[in-house]
């Protein structure tokens, strides 16, 4: 029998992606961002979208499909970001959100409920946020499991750690996928085959360098023959003299005080900030990576879109829609779908 999702938050779709690997056809998605529902429109057609604040739509019991589903998604989560302190409390009313999912869940009263946040909601307002969740979902009666799990330990090229919240109304609790015993997938591996770009690229598509030199860029690839979103930040030319003196692995740290007269006090600087990724290792966290300035390994400029697609997993028929702010946002907040497809598949469904 085939399991249908709803996909509430949805962002670009990357929990929806990993949803279709396991299985799962989703067949509504709801996110106000309007950038983000134009590209899941365009790269999931078949999928009704609907742009909208989650609290304006009164009842979600009309998307209800026939036969079992599965409600899934992650409530916006800068607000449990560590990297916000000051928005880690709970007078933050967008740190509220999961109410609106579990609303949503109430109302359609599916078969399973995944849903998936920060680790940050671990240690924001001591796990209230966390125990709301999981006391939400018992008192509708789901059984319940829950753990964190690094996205590296399930085939992505990046160390991501992501709380997952599993629920079933069928009296079990589901196991959290067990991590797979390979070798981790380096951002070499993710990215090698991908073209050499300039400062401030911006290509829609491209063909590629070489042929895949790793499985995980043959999965990502397909047959194609080109890939998407080959667009770079344009940073100014004392952005990228700093870069020139970063290793790999390196950071702010190693660029020469004369370089950094911008930085009133530069010891208050983010150890994230200025981040040469490391070839032979995942990527850290591709989040805000535009803001963070993450650097390429080998070229003396930030990440493209394309190349924090495939360090997130997406594949190279993925289209992302917008501005480049968009874009780098959209990939930044979204689910590795290779995790999610693991976790999706752990519903043994």
């Amino acid at each position: 029998m085939s399991i249908k999702g709803i996909d509430v938050f949805s962002g670009a779709g990357g929990m929806s992606i990993g949803a279709a690997w396991a299985g799962i056809e989703t067949i509504v998605a709801f996110d106000a961002d309007p950038y983000a529902a134009k590209t899941y429109q365009i790269n999931h057609p078949e999928t009704k979208v609907i742009c909208d604040d989650v609290r304006n739509i009164k009842d979600f019991s009309i998307y209800r499909p026939e036969g079992p589903c599965v409600v899934f998604g992650g409530p916006p989560c800068q607000g449990f970001s560590t990297s916000n302190q000051r928005t880690r409390n709970a007078s933050n009313e967008n740190n509220w959100l999961f109410k609106e999912f579990l609303r949503a869940v109430e109302q359609i009263d599916p078969e399973w409920v995944v849903f998936e946040n920060v680790r940050g909601i671990l240690e924001t307002a001591n796990a209230t946020f966390l125990d709301h969740v999981i006391q939400g979902l018992e008192k509708l009666g789901y059984t319940v499991n829950y753990g964190l799990l690094n996205a590296a330990d399930y085939g992505v090229p990046q160390k991501r750690h992501r709380l997952f919240v599993i629920g079933s109304k069928h009296g079990v609790k589901v196991k959290l996928p067990l991590a797979e015993e390979v070798k981790h997938v380096t951002v070499n591996d993710a990215i090698a085959d991908l073209q050499e770009l300039p400062n401030g690229a911006s290509f829609e598509q491209l063909a590629y360098k070489c042929v895949a030199k790793s499985d995980f860029a043959k999965k990502m690839r397909g047959r194609r023959r080109v890939s998407y979103n080959h667009n770079v930040t344009n940073n100014a030319a004392h952005i990228i003299d700093r870069y020139k003196y970063i290793p790999q692995g390196g950071n702010w740290e190693n660029i020469p005080d004369y370089l950094m007269g911008s930085y009133t006090d530069k010891s208050r600087c983010h150890t994230g900030i200025y981040r040469r990724l490391k070839a032979d290792e995942p990527s850290v966290v591709i989040g805000n990576y535009r803001k963070n300035m993450l650097i390429h390994p080998t070229q003396d400029r930030g990440l493209s879109v394309r190349e924090a697609a495939r360090l997130q997993s997406f594949p190279d028929d993925y289209k992302f829609i917008g501005s480049i702010g968009f874009q780098q946002q959209q990939v930044g907040n979204a689910v590795p779908p290779l995790l999610a497809k693991a976790v999706f598949e752990s519903l043994g469904v």
